[in-house]
């Protein structure tokens, strides 16, 4: 599946792609020395593609983890990085220099799922490997992906839902479920997910919406749409796809007066806000997807694709349809987390440490939890 370098390619200088495109290179020098794997002689230019800052995590956390692990382990490896702001025209043109650069591999993460499948063509015509990561590239021609199983993450949401209707005495609901961007092909994976848990326990979705952009405020509009349509008694839960969602969610139910303590809301991220808020008992769960191996494991493929090498073995570990072929994949494990597991998992792992989540605000919620 390794596609291997072209023999010759347009190469731009990178001050000159900075100025044009601002491509910004964020990569380790010759003197870099760490890992034992400085000795191996990998090298080469390597392309890293978000697709928001909506997200936290994506700044915070796979941007970050992702270039240490790549100096870790290539000290002569060159990140070129860039966020598309949820830009799809953006991301084009990111894809677009990275090829002009010349990049050796191009991890991309997609705005939208479907339309970057011409992102991944362009790469190939031009003799590029291309690794989906995060979000799927659907009907392309692709390397591998890196991810975690989305539907099960839907499923685990939908699950934790139920599990807590039933203990609150709704187990059929109805609840209002807010889905995440159409656009991008994770958020139609949690949706049915989710939905088929619903199905499954009878449970009643009496308002269901898609959040364009993810975006928080179009989730809160979303949610005071349902709170007239529905009546603020008349629902007994909330599915939100993600933390950020979830979070606009909260803060229409706060402005309804609505007790939250009786009104459980999803997640999904782990994001430092959520996790202080199910601490303080106005979200009810989270999906923990631990970003670290995720970034980890994209940058060992990366090192290796770059190189024309295979990966190391026993990291793939399975294969997703997209469409078009049925691509190599990397699947990670995910976590349902509520307050009661937030000191096993967020914490123990170190995603999260206390310090950072037990603020002066949630410090009475931090020591309730047994978190110190």
């Amino acid at each position: 599946m390794i596609t291997r370098k072209l023999s010759a390619r347009l190469l731009v200088p990178l001050a000159v792609l900075v100025a044009a495109l601002g491509l910004a290179a964020c990569g380790s020098d010759d003197d870099g020395d760490s890992g034992d794997s400085g000795d191996s002689g990998a090298s080469g230019k390597i392309a890293f593609l978000l697709p928001e800052t909506q997200t936290a995590r994506y700044e915070t956390q796979d941007k970050p983890l992702f270039e240490s692990k790549v100096t870790e382990i290539c000290p002569d490896c060159e990140i070129l990085y860039q966020n598309a702001d949820q830009d799809p025209a953006k991301q084009q043109q990111q894809v677009e220099a990275a090829v002009t650069e010349g990049v050796d591999v191009i991890v991309l993460d997609p705005v939208d799922s479907t339309a970057s499948a011409g992102l991944a063509t362009r790469a190939k015509q031009a003799g590029i490997p291309i690794i989906s990561y995060d979000r799927l590239i659907l009907d392309a021609d692709l390397d591998y992906y890196v991810s975690f199983d989305s539907v099960k993450v839907g499923e685990q949401q939908g699950e934790a839902l139920a599990k807590k209707l039933a203990e609150d005495g709704s187990p059929t609901g109805p609840i209002v479920q807010i889905n995440g961007d159409p656009k991008d092909n994770n958020a139609t994976l949690f949706k049915q997910g989710a939905s088929s848990v619903f199905e499954d326990k009878g449970i009643d979705v009496a308002k269901e919406y898609d959040t364009a952009d993810w975006l928080p405020e179009n989730a809160q509009r979303e949610m005071e749409q349902a709170i007239t349509a529905v009546g603020k008694g008349n629902f007994a839960g909330v599915y939100a796809a993600n933390d950020g969602t979830a979070g606009g969610a909260i803060a229409a139910l706060k402005a309804a007066g609505i007790d939250l303590a009786q009104m459980p809301v999803t997640g999904q991220d782990a994001e430092l806000a959520a996790i202080q808020r199910i601490l303080a008992g106005e979200q009810y769960m989270t999906v923990y997807k631990p970003i670290k191996p995720l970034a980890e494991n994209a940058a060992q493929l990366a090192v290796a694709v770059a190189n024309g090498e295979d990966p190391p073995a026993g990291l793939v570990n399975g294969e997703q349809d997209n469409g078009t072929e049925k691509v190599p994949t990397v699947f990670l494990e995910t976590t349902a987390v509520t307050k009661d597991n937030v000191k096993d998992t967020i914490i123990a792992d170190d995603f999260w440490s206390a310090k950072e989540i037990c603020t002066q605000q949630y410090a009475q919620a931090c020591k309730a939890a047994g978190i110190q």
